[in-house]
């Protein structure tokens, strides 16, 4: 056996009358097509349902699976708390999905909980099809703030778990739409939110799961969606297999998108192998946008790569290929602050540098700056030989930060921005995607310091070259 059955579903409280008293109605083409979901479900008869939710236990850099044997959970935070769960957990295919990932050195795993109670986006599914179906075990799979494709790829060491394992599986995707549909709505509107629901509707009503890795973090972000992540490990898990996706309805009367699409597992396709397409064109992408790289960005990248593969730090003396007499005379007369930026799949993977200069010039800023960067950001793991081909680099010098008196001294295109108070100090570059307020841009900035809303802080402006 293998999964033989995946579903787009939402999870609005809402929809249960224990909550909506009534209010439900507004949505009953939701809930109609919630009740055609449950019936394949039950027709199909699983064994075991695997439901990832955006409301489970989440980290940025790890996907939880919820361990132990048994979980319950009740909609009392809703004020329905009479609507109670108790699940069994199938163990054997958690503690399968978990060695596999750690084979791959994938993370994921049981390790992190931190509330083991049942959340409203597993329940609400769980919801509709016990009233249908009994008969099954539960695997609830969080989600995290890695990149797109590794949410993909987590899908596809599911599948495998699943197969290796024989198991009848069905694989609901937890997750509403865009909260930015209407200006009366609880989340306001956002123009970015109609298009998400058009397209990911199109995407998913259509299966052409490989457009799921497409969809840009900051368009994702303004138009506020929650279950794209959720979306894209269930595709994941149905990789390399034909499916016959349609597309049950779309509402969003209460300026929330709720969409459903269900998905019928075919034969083995090798042209839906998305995510290796993918990785294939974004590979010929980065080749050709690097034989473009300013000689800023080369340098970086010659640093990042010879201490990643062999352990060596690049010196000034090292430079003795041809194309580093090119090299402006600046960078190795001049002395600034040097930040360099690295992404992967579209996300931040490190981002290290220095305010003022802490070397004899710009060309010894970027060649330490690069290694930080990739290794000691705390943010993120560091970074492995078998990402290299999938890094974008940027490097930008900074000007002599000046203090100035206020945020109407700052414009987050042109300048960035440095927050101080007492020995905490945080700083945020200029012309950042997502970044588009002078208030956004302070915020940050003080986040990242630890500065409290409570604490006065200084401010200073400062502007950069950006070498991409």
């Amino acid at each position: 056996m293998a999964i033989s059955g995946a579903f787009m579903v939402p999870h609005p409280p809402i929809i249960l009358p224990e909550v909506g008293h009534g209010e439900e109605e507004k949505i009953k083409l939701t809930t109609e097509s919630y009740e055609k979901v449950a019936d394949m479900v039950a027709a199909l008869k699983p064994e075991t349902i695997i439901i990832s939710s955006p409301h489970s236990i989440m980290y940025s850099d790890y996907f939880h699976i919820s361990p132990g044997k048994y979980s319950s959970g009740n909609m009392g935070r809703f004020r329905a708390s009479e609507v109670k769960f108790q699940e069994e957990y199938d163990t054997d295919l958690v503690d399968k999905i978990s060695a596999l990932c750690e084979e791959a050195d994938f993370p994921a795993g049981c390790d992190g909980e931190r509330d083991p109670e049942l959340d409203h986006g597993t329940m609400i599914p769980l919801y509709f099809i016990r009233k249908k179906y009994n008969d099954f075990k539960l695997v609830r799979i969080g989600l995290s703030g890695l990149p797109l494709p590794m949410h993909y790829e987590f899908g596809q060491i599911i599948q495998r778990a699943v197969n290796s394992l024989g198991r009848n599986v069905v694989f609901i995707g937890s997750g509403d739409l865009s909260h930015k549909m209407k200006e009366d709505g609880p989340y306001g509107f956002a123009k970015e939110g109609p298009e998400y629901d058009r397209r990911i509707m199109e995407v998913c009503g259509s299966g052409e799961f490989d457009r799921l890795l497409d969809f840009d973090e900051v368009f994702c972000e303004k138009a506020a969606e929650c279950g794209h992540r959720s979306f894209t490990i269930m595709a994941g898990a149905l990789d390399g297999i034909s499916v016959k996706a349609e597309k049950l309805s779309h509402e969003a009367t209460f300026g929330v998108g709720y969409g459903i699409c269900t998905f019928k597992p075919g034969m083995p396709d090798d042209s839906r192998h998305f995510l290796d397409r993918w990785r294939a064109e974004k590979i010929a992408a980065l080749q050709n946008k690097r034989n473009n790289e300013d000689l800023y960005v080369q340098l970086a990248r010659f640093s990042l790569e010879s201490y990643i593969t062999a352990g060596k730090r690049i010196k000034r003396s090292d430079l003795t290929d041809e194309k580093w007499n090119s090299l402006p005379e600046e960078i190795f007369s001049r002395q600034a602050g040097a930040f360099v930026s690295i992404h992967k799949d579209g996300s931040l993977r490190g981002c290290i540098g220095t305010i003022l200069p802490t070397r004899e010039c710009v060309a010894d800023e970027i060649l330490q700056n690069a290694i930080s960067a990739a290794v000691n950001d705390p943010r993120f793991s560091p970074i492995k030989e078998d990402e290299l081909p999938y890094l974008e680099m940027s490097v930008d010098v900074l000007d002599t930060p000046e203090p100035i008196s206020g945020p109407e001294e700052l414009d987050v295109k042109r300048y960035g921005v440095i927050v101080t108070s007492g020995r905490k100090r945080g700083l945020l570059l200029p012309n950042l995607d997502g970044v588009d307020t002078i208030d956004q841009q302070i915020e940050i900035a003080c986040r990242k310091a630890g500065i409290y809303e409570d604490e006065d802080y200084s401010l200073e402006r400062f502007e950069v070259i950006r070498h991409e």
